[in-house]
Parts: C-alpha cells; structure tokens; sequence
C-alpha cells in the first residue's frame, strides 16, 4: 500500500499545481488535512478494535479505502477532488494503523517483539521509496501523463487488500476468555498507567526534534541540488532507514531501549549539525543519510515500546493514542521549524532542531535509564 500511496504522493503537488492550477497555499492545506486526519482517526479505530475484541477486519476496512481513493486523483478535475481522495486515503490509513500494530504484538513473541516492528517499519518504509522510483519510471513510459501513473497505482493497492483477505490472521484481544469479558470505557484509556505515559511524552519530544522531511528537500535545493532530482532526498533517506531499520529492531530485544533511542538522537543531532554547517551537496546527503540513520533506530523501538508499556487489553487504543499525539507535534513542529526557517534561515533551523534533539537526551536519560528494571 505504501509503493501506491507514494507513487501519487511523489507527484501530487505537481499535479495540483501545474495540471489543476492550484496555489502553494492549497497543496499545504492538502497535505494538512491529510496527516491530521490519519492522527485522529488512529485513536477511534484503535478504541473500536480494543472494544470489540477485533483487528481484521478494521484493517481490511482501511486498506481497502485507502485503495478505492486512488481513482478518485486519477478522475480529480478540480483540487478539491484531490482533497476529497486525500482526506479518504488518510482516513483509511487511520482506520487501518493502530489495529495493525497492535495486532502485531498480539501474534509476536515479546521476546522477539523489536524484530517483528523493525520488519514491519523497514518493508513500510521500503513503499517510500520504491513508489516514487516507479512514478519516476512510469512517467517516462507514459509520457509525463500523471493520471495514467495514477491509475496504475490501484495495482500495488488491491494486492495489499488481497493480502489481508488471504494472508492475515485475526486474534483474538487479549484476556478474552470464554465469557465475553466487559466492554472497555473511554474512561479506561487514561488508566494506562505512568510506564505508558513516559514513552508518548518521549514520543512526542523526539517528534518535536524532527520536523517534517520537507526542510531536507528545501536544503538539498538550496545547496545546489536541481529540481529535476529533488526526490532523491527522500529516496536516499528512505534506502537508509529502510535498510537499517529490521537490524535496529533485532538489537532493540536484547539491548535497554534507551541505549539506542539516545543512538538515536546522537544520528539526528549529527544530521542536524551537518546540515546547518555544511552549505554543500555533499554536506545536505550526509544529514540526509543519519537522518534515515536516525529513524530507523527510533520509529520501530518507540513502536515496540507503545506495545510493551501499555495494558494488553487497550494495546490498539495505546496505538492510536501515541499517533495522535506525534502526528499532532510534527504538525507543530513543522510549523516552528518553517517560522525559523523564514525568520533565520536553514542553519538556524536545523540548530533548533539539534536543541530539542539534546532536551529529548535529557528526558529520555531521566526517564529510562533511572528505570533499569523497566527497560
């Protein structure tokens, strides 16, 4: 699903602008709208997947909406289309998000838990770039006809919702048992207890330190990189987060989280550092690599930290929850790091960037490693 999402992502904002005529400002909203969307829709699928006891057939629902949104760009003949298939593509990865991680954790040995997410983010983050290196293809086989590459997304799409139909499992949720156990209340979410609670507002302090991927592509133009080859930010990003990401999570059961969320930080701090030094191509691609670097030592941990530290029979709404509260800091974040950037310029943005990457050292050393028996 992700190879199809992003091979219309790679030229949605073209598509808006040059073929439909909208303005920057519109392509903004669009992309807003979209990741908020994704965020809010996580907690109540969560929630519904921990209520009933079910992750199937949420995940069915949300990939199969994700993939009955991609005629709709291919058909938009006004950017309010565009909206409309983007507001629907995100509500279904929403839909489909918190029950798939948490039923991750339902089938997986705790033992074996951090290689079952590092897998899971490494093939996720595979789609990221594989989709746009085929968009690059297909738009040379097609003549440059972006709603032919767009229709040919819905290839990629149904053959992930024939793998949910044919290949996954549903689970029973934890502690069911014969008797079908209490329905779980809205109350019950903020009982999750402290352990859960320290790793979202670590969630959410490493999310205000990376700022949306965006500024590396303005910073890789603004060193010299041409237009032309602006997608190759996100695709040596995406090769080295993908390609790192299943080792981290093998490390991450047998090593104490925080090792490895503070190596984590030392490779952003490092990109962040490289990029506002470095006014050079070869400077901006060094950031751009530990910034991968950087993603795939935290993503897949903080996911198997979310499954570890929240209550078992709340583990989907845990999901949601966190996602909720990352999605809406990155929002935040890119905001300030956009404000910066207008304000002082990339060093400056990316030195604040380093800033909050120490303040997250801090609060992850503070929290963790005091807590041996807990990591």
């Amino acid at each position: 699903m992700d190879v199809s999402s992003e091979m219309i992502h790679a030229l949605l904002p073209l598509f808006l602008t040059a073929t439909l005529g909208a303005g920057a400002v519109y392509v903004g909203i669009v992309e807003g709208v979209g990741e908020a969307t994704a965020a809010i829709v996580k907690v109540f699928s969560g929630y519904v997947s921990d209520r009933f006891g079910r992750r199937k057939p949420l995940i069915l629902i949300g990939y199969g909406l994700g993939t009955l949104s991609k005629p709709l760009f291919a058909l938009a003949g006004a950017p309010v289309m565009v909206l409309t298939a983007r507001f629907s593509d995100r509500v279904g990865k929403g839909i489909r998000g918190a029950p798939r991680d948490a039923l991750i954790a339902d089938v997986t040995p705790e033992e074996i838990r951090g290689r079952a997410y590092g897998l899971r983010q490494s093939l996720d983050t595979a789609g990221a770039f594989i989709g746009p290196l085929m968009a690059i293809g297909l738009m040379a086989l097609f003549a440059d006809n972006m709603r032919a590459v767009f229709w040919f997304a819905l290839v990629p799409g149904l053959i992930a919702v024939l793998c949910v139909l044919l290949g996954v499992e549903d689970r029973k949720a934890p502690e069911m048992t014969e008797r079908r156990r209490a329905p779980i209340r809205l109350s019950d979410l903020a009982g999750m207890g402290g352990a859960y609670w320290t790793v979202v507002a670590i969630g959410i302090v490493f999310t205000l330190a990376r700022f949306s991927e965006a500024f590396l592509v303005l910073k890789a133009h603004d060193a010299g990189l041409a237009l032309a080859l602006a997608p190759l930010v996100l695709v040596v990003m995406n090769v080295v987060y993908s390609l790192g990401a299943y080792p981290a999570g093998a490390l991450s059961d047998r090593m104490p989280p925080a090792r490895l969320l503070i190596l984590s930080l030392l490779a952003l701090i490092a990109a962040d550092l490289s990029l506002a030094h470095w006014n050079t191509l070869a400077g901006a691609f060094a950031g751009i690599a530990l910034w991968g670097v950087h993603m795939a030592l935290s993503q897949g941990l903080l996911s198997k930290l979310v499954a570890d530290r929240a209550p078992e029979a709340l583990r989907a709404s845990a999901f949601g929850i966190f996602n909720l509260c990352t999605g809406l800091m990155l929002l935040v974040a890119s905001v300030v790091a956009g404000a910066v950037w207008e304000m002082a310029g990339p060093s400056a943005t990316f030195l604040t960037g380093a800033g909050f990457s120490v303040l997250a050292v801090l609060l992850v050393g503070f929290f963790l490693l005091r807590k041996p028996a807990a990591a």
